[in-house]
């Protein structure tokens, strides 16, 4: 019989147009660290093609929050973990609700139902970084709420990590959850707070994770679909880590008096790449079966009924931190372009269909940069390589992803148009020391494809502020 210690690996660091039925309680996150950002019009047309009516935002964007106005769209804006602590402060609170809430609460507006107040503040990673500011930022937004007349409609709630409970060694079942030992009595403070305000406890729970964390996780228990070794719990059956894991979360809250409280999965996905479990068959088996469980409204066997989740996520996002692993820019249901990865059955009913693609995107012109045939001097290969690399995206290189087969020509390749397309196809991104050249070619084969960035919106600030050109072992800077 397995165990639950293996399963609660935590995370370390409507109606469709053609008239099928949208699973009830689905909405997505759409993240925005991306070199190339589609337009957020673009992006919320997406939204509306599809259906889907929620979605989780991991900032308040003036640009986004327009082009949300007057689509009826659910959001849930939030602050940066870097803002707790300017959240700690009450007038800067009331400030923040004021320009970003507020100034929205208008007829043909937007649709806030949500503040998010950090993003899994509590993760061990960030060594209690967050860990007496979260509570204070939470009370004080909740109470600018309040205070400006949208408490009763908007709630403030805090996205968290699965790592913030668990089950005790002693008895590695959902039932014994409890709040991590360090920070038990914040949670039950947290906790409190929440439910006499009526916000829900937001959660973000990882299968993936599971199974990425622990070669021994067995990968049926990450699906949806059955194993043949369940973990039972006082006669209770688990066949998937998300039932187990959702289940330890109610225990816990149970154990300090809110078994009752509203239960919100915040994030919940499978990436399609950079990891050999991360692939377009793994993430439409997890997405099948998540949606045929949304649909049937049985819930989890301690928590029966409805459960609101929140895909995670929207759009592959390049610009990711890869500190937790290469699958980081790989987690959406759509490409860096809008363009839907695998067939999606988000009825539940057994529906599968391409979702809906992005409209109207606009593409840099069909250039690709490739290794330079006639290149003789190939000593500076690999430092050219790893600089490329560097300042674009190349995690679809690594062990068991899309583009693993490719040869050392095809490795160089790859990485030097990545390089190119970050920065906008200028001629001076495709030379690395006469080792590259511009092919109008296209070089894609196999599973791997060789992209051509989207246009004319912008370069996120996230990325370079200007282009870096390796010339003859010199570093420039063009603005």
């Amino acid at each position: 019989m397995l165990k639950l210690g293996f399963l609660v690996v935590l995370a370390f660091m409507g109606y469709w147009i053609d008239h099928n039925i949208c699973v009830e309680g689905f909405g997505v996150n759409w993240g925005t660290m991306a070199t190339h950002m589609l337009e957020p019009k673009i992006v919320v047309q997406m939204l509306k093609d599809n259906g889907i009516n929620k979605v989780k935002l991991f900032d308040a964007d003036k640009s986004t929050m327009n082009a949300l106005a007057g689509t009826d769209i659910e959001v849930m804006v939030a602050i940066p973990n870097d803002q707790l602590l300017t959240m700690t402060d009450y007038d800067r609170a009331k400030d923040w609700v004021r320009r970003n809430v507020t100034r929205y609460n208008f007829k043909n507006g937007v649709n806030i139902k949500y503040v998010a107040v950090g993003n899994e503040p509590f993760l061990t990673a960030y060594n209690n970084s967050f860990l007496n500011l979260t509570f204070p930022a939470l009370r004080n937004i909740q109470n600018a709420l309040n205070e400006a007349g949208v408490g009763d409609s908007i709630k403030a709630t805090v996205p968290l990590n699965a790592d913030v409970y668990f089950s005790p060694e002693s008895n590695p079942v959902p039932s014994a959850g409890r709040f991590r030992t360090d920070i038990a009595e914040l949670m039950t403070q947290i906790v409190e707070f929440m439910s006499k305000n009526q916000a829900p406890f937001t959660v973000n729970i990882y299968p993936f994770l599971s199974l990425y964390a622990n070669e021994h996780f067995p990968i049926d228990f990450a699906f949806f679909d059955g194993t043949p070794s369940p973990v039972l719990d006082n006669g209770v059956e688990y066949t998937n880590v998300f039932d187990a894991n959702f289940d330890t979360l109610y225990s816990a809250l149970k154990a300090v008096g809110y078994g009752n409280m509203a239960i919100l999965v915040g994030e919940v996905g499978w990436p399609t790449d950079g990891d050999k479990n991360a692939n377009l068959n793994n993430a439409y088996r997890f997405y099948k079966g998540l949606f045929a469980k949304l649909a049937s409204n049985r819930g989890t066997p301690l928590r029966p009924g409805y459960i609101e989740v929140y895909l995670f996520g929207l759009i592959d996002e390049d610009a990711k931190s890869i500190a937790p692993g290469n699958f980081e820019r790989h987690w959406g249901i759509f490409r860096y372009d809008g363009q839907s990865k695998f067939p999606m059955d988000i009825s539940g009913q057994g529906q599968d269909k391409h979702l809906v693609a992005a409209k109207n995107v606009q593409y840099l012109p069909n250039r690709w940069c490739m290794l330079n045939p006639n290149a003789t001097d190939l000593s500076k290969l690999a430092n050219n390589i790893d600089y490329a690399c560097t300042f674009s995206d190349c995690t679809s290189l690594g062990y068991g992803s899309s583009c693993n087969n490719l040869d050392a020509i095809g490795n160089a390749s790859y990485a030097f148009n990545m390089f190119y397309q970050v920065q906008n196809q200028l001629d001076l991104s495709c030379d690395f020391e006469g080792l590259a050249m511009v092919t109008n070619r296209n070089l894609s084969q196999g599973t791997c494809n060789f992209i051509i960035q989207t246009g004319k919106y912008s370069i996120s600030h996230k990325v370079l502020p200007g282009i870096v050109v390796l010339l003859s072992g010199f570093i420039f800077l063009l603005l």
